[in-house]
């Protein structure tokens, strides 16, 4: 698989991993289509083994988003700058603290971005709380089930 390839199924790989924090774009349908095609481009079979991974991780953190109340996070105060500030939490985390940290990173940037925007912190922990049960922890699965599969993915192309 050349370069140029590689460079498009990373850029799809990373507008999926932004579109899950969007509403209206398919973010996991992104990641798990780069991840195929990819697949589909380099037959070996360490990138069949990522593609059915990711099928697998996909198919549970849907089960979990579909266990969990429906997303209603406009009515729970959540807008788009909170969410970036989540999402970058959550990728700061996952890199720093591999794997576990995007737990965390998530909740905390929700928490850094209530605190900045409410000033105090036990309105700013509310507003986290309120936020994480009107639909944060749907979020929060679909984000790391799509984290996972982007880390699986750069691990298989540099290391497999």
């Amino acid at each position: 698989m050349g370069a140029w390839d590689l460079l498009m199924a990373g850029l799809v790989l990373l507008l999926g991993l932004c579109g899950v924090l969007l509403p209206g774009v398919p973010g996991s349908w992104l990641v798990w289509a780069a991840v195929l095609w990819w697949a589909l481009k380099d037959p070996q079979p360490v990138a069949w083994w990522v593609c059915v991974g990711a099928t697998v991780v996909l198919f549970l953190a849907q089960v979990v988003r579909w266990s969990l109340p429906p997303r209603r996070l406009r009515a729970g105060g959540a807008d788009a700058r909170m969410l970036a500030y989540a999402g970058c939490g959550s990728f700061l985390g996952f890199v720093l603290l591999p794997v576990l940290g995007a737990l965390p990173g998530f909740v905390g940037g929700m928490y850094l971005h209530a605190r900045l925007r409410l000033g105090r912190r036990g309105e700013a922990a509310a507003a986290t709380r309120t936020a994480m049960r009107s639909g944060g922890w749907s979020l929060l699965a679909e984000l790391f089930a799509c984290q996972l599969i982007a880390a699986a993915w750069l691990g298989a192309v540099f290391w497999g």
